[in-house]
């Protein structure tokens, strides 16, 4: 009696044992899952800054940041891949230029009647979700599919049109694009939000382009790029998905300017907006020899440097990881020093890139001038638009958006060409070096002439 007593009493300590076992176990899991939970919640708005907002308005800076995660997934794969697979498909060096021409220069034509739009009759949303939530992503799925249909001359060009369409809604849709976000995104918090959401762009777009690379080299041409751009599609509705989840806090109102929304009346009104002229002209520079240079840089990673399409997936990683690096940092330092500041020492910085592409000597050399590069334009991106939100009246957010974009637009498809010029007649290497010499002028006139942001006093 007394050994089976033994043994009742050593199973029921066991069986004891293992129920608090199990249960310590299920308290730990939610520990930790709480733990996890939490700062991911406060992430998706931008940190504890936020907290004190309405319920309306952290519902809407989570779904922006979802937003931005799959948009950015989607759009690597386009930017990262689109030259290549134009390539694949026989277009020519000059076509390639064109496209960027032709895709700038349409999408000038629907900037200011996006903001007409916003201005007469209000919904941004449905615009944001029409524009570059539905057709620009059936653009991504048609450029896919039309190697199927066609061939040759007509396959190119259908599929440059492709591109050029998804653009140009893109373009037509970004000011009440800039509207919307500007409502949503308070002031005080911007570059902390901004630095956040910028984080997790800069995570699905860098785990996208990597894992695609990797299916394009695996699949082939132009098998791989036509799989990529189904992806392309299908991560980019869950964008669309996201930002459908938004409240506009103005209803779906329009939003009336003071003045007209016609030339002369535009003019009247720039004149009188020094801070923002200043940005336009030292932005129309920027972007002209940004362009000249811009279509190249990929290809001369392919044909001249030999890099296969994982290399060239490698090579964006490296920028998008060191882009996440300084996210945090960026936000706080645009919140502290205010956002010209920082967009004019990283555009004093940036011109060096073109000058280290002309060193590298082999495809593994872009990995380390990549990893400058994310640093750089990282602290630029998030800057850039910040300063530009704070240019603009609330009121008048739209048409301004719509004017700057615009002189950007039209300033790229002038470099654009430009560069098909001289890169026919002289070369990679000298695009290279005019882009940077034209780069390094503009941040000059930027950090001589602009002003008129405030830091928000931060310590």
């Amino acid at each position: 009696m007394c050994a089976g007593s033994c043994r009742l009493q050593e199973s029921a300590k066991s069986a004891n044992h293992c129920y608090n076992c199990s249960y310590m176990s299920g308290i730990s899991l939610r520990e930790v899952w709480y733990r996890v939970r939490r700062p991911f919640r406060h992430l998706t708005i931008g940190g504890d800054w936020a907290q004190v907002l309405p319920v309306d308005d952290r519902h809407n800076l989570r779904w922006l940041w979802f937003d931005g995660m799959f948009a950015s997934a989607s759009d690597n794969i386009y930017l990262t891949y689109l030259s290549v697979y134009l390539l694949a498909l026989g277009a020519t060096q000059a076509q390639i230029g064109l496209y960027s021409t032709f895709s700038n220069l349409s999408a000038a034509l629907l900037l200011l009647p996006g903001a007409l739009l916003v201005e007469r009759i209000g919904q941004r949303k449905g615009i944001v979700l029409l524009g570059g939530g539905w057709v620009g992503r059936i653009a991504l799925l048609m450029m896919a599919l039309v190697p199927l249909a066609l061939g040759g001359h007509a396959l190119v060009w259908a599929a440059i049109a492709l591109s050029v369409t998804r653009d140009a809604f893109g373009n037509l849709a970004y000011p009440a694009w800039t509207s919307l976000v500007g409502s949503i995104v308070p002031m005080e918090g911007r570059g902390r939000y901004f630095g956040s959401r910028n984080f997790i762009m800069g995570v699905g777009g860098m785990l996208t382009t990597l894992l695609i690379g990797a299916l394009i080299t695996r699949l082939g041409q132009p098998l791989g790029y036509q799989a990529a751009f189904v992806l392309a599609f299908i991560i980019g509705m869950g964008a669309t998905y996201s930002f459908w989840r938004l409240k506009d806090p103005q209803g779906g109102k329009p939003i009336a300017g003071p003045t007209p929304l016609a030339l002369g009346a535009l003019w009247r009104e720039m004149r009188g907006q020094r801070a923002f002229l200043v940005l336009c002209a030292s932005g129309a520079l920027w972007n002209f020899f940004l362009n000249v240079a811009g279509p190249f840089f990929t290809i001369y990673l392919v044909q001249d440097l030999h890099a296969s399409a994982s290399m060239v997936g490698l090579t964006s990683v490296a920028g998008s990881l060191f882009t996440l690096a300084v996210q945090h940092r960026a936000g706080t330092l645009s919140d502290r020093w205010g956002a010209r500041r920082l967009q004019a020492v990283s555009m004093l910085c940036i011109p060096v890139l073109p000058f280290l592409w002309m060193l590298a000597g082999a495809a593994w050399h872009i990995i380390l001038v990549n990893a400058v590069s994310g640093i750089l334009w990282g602290a630029f991106a998030l800057a850039s638009f910040n300063y530009l939100l704070e240019l603009a009246p609330p009121e008048q957010r739209a048409r301004y958006a719509a004017i700057y974009q615009v002189v950007v637009t039209l300033s790229f498809a002038a470099g654009a060409a430009v560069g098909s010029l001289v890169v026919t007649q002289w070369g990679y290497l000298a695009v290279f070096a005019v882009s940077g010499v034209g780069r390094l002028l503009a941040a000059l006139l930027f950090a001589r002439f602009a002003k008129g942001d405030r830091a928000s006093g931060l310590s």
